[in-house]
């Protein structure tokens, strides 16, 4: 198993080497991924991995679709992860687990593929971490439901073909009346609004999206449950945003590192100075102990184990360190980590709303505490 891991990490490397990292800076400038590079990853085998073989996946486990998302953030391609990381481990996941066969039938095969891209549409203008305060509605009709409203800061918005919509179907139940939709991109009254510029991940599309009586059939999953659809999906999009989170740390420790090694000061490597030598133990001790947090997580996800409090543990610990090792990486590199030519400086950037999305660390230190005082 582990040398069937290696040589899946080696290839995905190499995809890397040839497909990414040549046209990386250029993409990051014009601040989009080239719709191409998912078909290309859908032909190489890197998305959807744990999806069964019956739609088209492979049918791997959890494990090795986080590795995806874990190297791309090692090699400093933090927005590819996280688009990654939605279409893969969010919007699939949620169409394997709530979908019925009709919805499976003509997502999942796309998704695993490529030739459809997904995107997940919960926050609104107005309404952030607090669900029940969205206003998109849906709305029943002889025909299904029409979906109207507006979301925003939406990943892979300006790509996705499909989106899970969450809108209200029973306004005056709250949280409780909340219910999720599969919109396809092409259908009436779906509008994509502008790709949103953001102080990092940079060429991770983010968009505005805009419903008017967008025609539906059924849910995805129950109606008016899908509070507690997301709430069963939660654990795991935490759980990879926080193995993005410690990808990048550990890409970051790797290359101060280098830097420090060869960087003169005083004349001696920068390595060789105390200040330098205890930063860096410092950091390396608090990755390592966060990756076996994150290890441990990664088990009991896959046993089935993994609770919304644990998981708001790994995504307030690994996000918070994320944005300290940039932080202080950056501080060693001195001048030149203020130049974006350094991919020290993009990860800085980068690492900044990771302790926002799939949940502020306002939101986890609060989900932990209810936990406490249960």
């Amino acid at each position: 198993m582990s040398e069937h891991i290696e040589l899946f990490r080696d290839s995905l490397n190499r995809f890397l080497d040839q497909k990414v990292a040549p046209f990386y800076s250029a993409w990051e400038r014009d601040g989009i991924i080239p719709r191409n590079l998912w078909r290309e990853m859908g032909d190489a085998g890197f998305l959807c991995i744990d999806i069964e073989e019956a739609y088209g996946g492979c049918g791997g486990d959890f494990g090795l679709s986080a590795l995806v998302v874990q190297v791309m953030s090692m090699r400093g391609f933090a927005a590819l992860a996280t688009n990654v990381s939605v279409h893969s481990d969010i919007v699939a996941p949620y169409i394997a687990h709530l979908g019925n066969e009709a919805q499976k039938q003509q997502w999942l095969p796309k998704l695993v593929t490529g030739e459809a891209v997904g995107a997940i549409a919960m926050t609104e203008p107005g309404a952030g971490s607090d669900l029940q305060a969205i206003t998109t509605s849906a709305r029943k009709s002889d025909e299904g439901f029409r979906v109207s409203g507006q979301k925003t800061f939406i990943t892979n918005g300006q790509h996705a073909d499909v989106c899970i919509v969450a809108a209200k179907t029973d306004p005056s139940a709250g949280a409780k009346g909340i219910s999720l939709f599969l919109l396809d991109k092409n259908s009436t009254g779906y509008e994509v609004g502008s790709n949103l510029e953001k102080i990092g991940q940079h060429c991770g599309d983010t968009s505005e999206l805009y419903f008017d009586g967008v025609l539906c059939q059924e849910p995805l999953g129950q109606l008016n449950q899908g509070f507690k659809h997301l709430m069963q999906e939660l654990p795991r999009e935490r759980l990879i945003l926080s193995i993005c989170a410690m990808g990048a740390c550990t890409g970051m420790l790797n290359w101060t590192v280098d830097y420090t090694k060869q960087r003169r000061l005083f004349g001696q490597a920068l390595s060789d100075l105390q200040n330098t030598r205890f930063t860096l133990a410092n950091l390396d001790t608090q990755v390592s102990v966060n990756w076996a947090f994150i290890n441990h997580c990664i088990n009991q996800y896959m046993a089935g184990e993994l609770d919304t409090v644990t998981a708001s543990k790994a995504k307030l610990s690994s996000t918070e360190l994320q944005c300290k090792v940039a932080d202080d990486c950056l501080q060693l590199f001195g001048g030149y980590g203020y130049m974006q030519e350094y991919p020290i400086a993009r990860a800085f950037l980068d690492a900044r709303v990771q302790r926002i999305y799939g949940g502020a660390s306002e939101v986890m230190k609060e989900i932990i505490a209810r936990g406490l005082m249960k």
